[in-house]
């Protein structure tokens, strides 16, 4: 997952002015704000937030309640959770590979 900027799915149109929450992807260090969801943190800074372990197509969740499985992550030492219902953390380290805990 080695998307810029561009490529995000979610461009951030309102309350710019929350805290600053610091967080890593795959290692890479990342922004988001206080009050979003792990979903939305990692798709304002790229297009999917994991792949499939079927076919390795890119998954952006679907739901967005916590019902499809689409947006299952990591953290690096391996706890999954849902993106789509989970508040960002300041620190929390993610991977996008949703397979042992490798990114």
């Amino acid at each position: 997952m080695n998307a810029t900027p561009s490529q995000s799915l979610l461009t951030r149109l309102a309350e710019r002015d929350r805290a600053p929450v610091d967080f890593t992807l795959d290692g890479r260090p990342l922004r988001a704000l206080a009050g979003d969801t792990v979903l939305t943190a990692v798709l304002t800074h790229t297009d999917h937030v994991r792949e499939t372990e079927f076919s390795g197509a890119p998954r952006a969740g679907f739901c967005m309640m916590g019902a499809c499985q689409d947006c299952w992550m990591r953290l690096e030492d391996g706890t999954r959770l849902r993106a789509c219902t989970t508040f960002i953390a300041a620190g929390m380290r993610l991977l996008s590979n949703t397979q042992g805990g490798q990114p």
